[in-house]
């Protein structure tokens, strides 16, 4: 292995890069403008004092952590992969505890733990399209989590004017500072316990609507051509 490949993959490095990634979010929020749309469904939950699940894709991850409400006592579900072990890093910065896995031999592990997190009265926050997609398509067990503790799905998003998606599977926006951004939070979501195997896949395409379409309105308002979803439907 090149000393390069080494040394980006040494654990110092990783600290470096993620706290130096912790302050480059902090100077795009306090050098941007920002509007925030429908705080009043974020509002009427935390007003109800029961725990509920904040959902967003994974592109619009990287300005959620200083918005969303870190007073309150956060869980965000962070996969095992080492992009994930990246991200749970930078997420700790912001006070935020995590859930560690999402698909494959740890999904089970990870779902108990949700489960017991929310029943104890805490916040889940979830990527339904993370960790490899299909992009802005949901995924894993969202719908079924939210079946089973009777909680509110609330739909979130961001955009900026001088935002830049990458060519990454999930067009992750990165956020530039002194730019105009919004902030949209969508009306909360609610999956009945007595709903059935076809009311709870009708379930998932109504949250995968009203995510895209909080997206694109966003992107609308920052004045950025709105990211598609993939043509691929998640399983």
């Amino acid at each position: 292995m090149k000393l390069s490949k080494r040394i980006f993959k040494s654990k110092p490095f990783q600290l470096f890069a993620c706290w130096l990634a912790h302050k480059y979010i902090w100077l795009v929020k306090f050098t941007s403008r920002w509007q925030i749309e429908g705080k009043e469904h974020l509002d009427s939950l935390i007003k109800s004092e029961k725990p509920f699940i904040i959902a967003f894709w994974h592109g619009r991850l990287l300005m959620i952590p200083p918005f969303a409400p870190n007073k309150l006592d956060i869980n965000v579900l962070i996969s095992n992969h080492n992009d994930g072990e990246l991200i749970a890093r930078v997420m700790e910065h912001f006070n935020y505890t995590m859930i560690r896995g999402s698909t494959g031999k740890d999904a089970m592990k990870a779902f108990k733990n949700i489960l017991r997190t929310i029943k104890r009265g805490s916040i889940v926050a979830i990527t339904p399209d993370g960790p490899k997609g299909p992009r802005m398509r949901i995924g894993g067990n969202i719908i079924k989590i939210a079946q089973m503790t009777a909680v509110p799905v609330i739909p979130f998003t961001f955009s900026i004017n001088n935002g830049r998606p990458l060519r990454s599977w999930d067009r992750f926006l990165l956020a530039k500072p002194f730019g105009k951004g919004v902030f949209v939070y969508g009306k909360p979501f609610e999956v009945k316990k007595q709903w059935n195997d076809e009311e709870l896949k009708k379930a998932g395409l109504e949250l995968e609507n009203r995510l895209n379409n909080i997206t694109k309105q966003a992107d609308e308002i920052a004045g950025i051509t709105p990211v598609e979803a993939d043509s691929v439907i998640a399983s």
